[in-house]
């Protein structure tokens, strides 16, 4: 049904075969009648506003013009990043280096997805190298900082991918991608992978692979979905998938990435934004949308999310080894619950004998 050399992703756009990375508008005019006899009820989603429009003046495209340019300052970048015609660079494969790019216009629009094309590469071995790549929907930007070359404590959406475990003592596979909401008070804890302030994540080997690397990034009525195409297969996977996340509108979005000891290639080569056009309804349409601050429903609020002086994460989601600990807890409970009633009972059947 699409066109030759293409796959149709129903809601995440069409994947060309020749063109990775860049969705289409949509089947092309002459199927819909066929669409409507083949797939049925599936062409509600076109109705419901699962259509993309590329906004180009939150989009980082080759030839990248207006990066960096006071004529048409579209993007920002600062630290070690570097611009080639082919890609950006935010960090060399050196030791101790910190850069990002930033959209120079705010954002409005209240649904959007955000397509990456990016590359993680370099000499080190297993887990010789780091430390990865950040992207950014951040009321804050060119504020270089800790989490991957970019401030703590921001205000906004964080997707984090992760190559470098700092958490010796971590069951997880690297690299990993990571999502945060924050509204300002949390911070980012490095020594623990941002175990404690993660609302989801997932495994995805994208260093050092032979062929393009992409993650799909979408934001629509409160629903937050982050997927990946890390195999050649034009197809996307699906990492994270989230509900009850509020964001505000007029935030920025950007890239960044840090290296320390270990160090990466970062390269970013496009970032394509495009608008979603849904449906809301009357009281959504008459909320302030820049007023909204940044959380998520089933945390409440991230300032609600703290590290107690024990080290647990109040609030946070249950993850596996929080699972555990629960597991073991209850299975605890029940032990000392079942000996003070054996003891119990034993003394009773003690009295018991006493009066014959």
């Amino acid at each position: 049904m699409a066109a030759e050399g293409c796959i149709w992703r129903w809601g995440w756009g069409r994947r060309c075969l020749g063109r990775p990375g860049l969705p289409g508008p949509g089947p092309g005019p002459t199927t819909p009648l066929l669409l409507l006899l083949l797939l049925g009820p599936v062409t509600a989603d076109i109705t419901d506003g699962n259509s993309e429009h590329l906004k180009r003046e939150h989009s980082l495209i080759k030839p990248y013009q207006g990066v960096g340019s006071s004529s048409m300052p579209l993007w920002d970048f600062q630290g070690s990043t570097i611009l080639t015609s082919q890609y950006v660079r935010l960090t060399p494969d050196e030791r101790s280096k910190e850069g990002s790019i930033w959209n120079h216009q705010p954002c409005f629009l209240k649904d959007w997805e955000m397509h990456v094309h990016f590359k993680v590469h370099g000499a080190g071995k297993k887990n010789l190298h780091g430390d990865g790549i950040a992207l950014w929907y951040s009321r804050d930007r060119l504020v270089p900082g800790p989490v991957f070359g970019s401030k703590d404590n921001f205000h906004g959406l964080a997707i984090f991918l992760d190559t470098y475990p700092n958490d010796e003592t971590t069951e997880r596979v690297f690299p990993y991608i990571s999502v945060m909401v924050n509204n300002g008070s949390l911070s980012y804890d490095h020594s623990k992978d941002g175990r404690w302030t993660e609302l989801a994540g997932c495994t995805a080997d994208f260093r050092n692979r032979d062929h393009d690397t992409f993650l799909a990034v979408r934001y629509s009525r409160g629903r937050l979905t982050v997927m990946t195409d890390l195999e050649d297969k034009n197809e996307w996977k699906n990492c994270i998938d989230i509900t009850g996340v509020r964001l505000p509108t007029g935030y920025y979005f950007g890239a960044s990435a840090g290296t320390g000891d270990l160090s990466d290639n970062h390269d970013i080569i496009s970032m394509k934004l495009f608008q979603l056009m849904v449906e809301h309804t009357p009281d959504e349409e008459n909320i302030d949308w820049t007023k909204i601050e940044p959380s998520v429903n089933f945390l409440k609020s991230p300032k609600d999310n703290v590290d107690d002086p024990t080290g647990n994460f109040r609030g946070g989601p249950l993850t596996g080894w929080r699972v555990f600990l629960l597991l073991l807890c209850a299975l605890l409970g029940i032990i000392v619950c079942a000996v003070v009633g054996a003891v119990v009972f034993q003394k009773r059947q003690d009295r018991n004998k006493r009066f014959y």
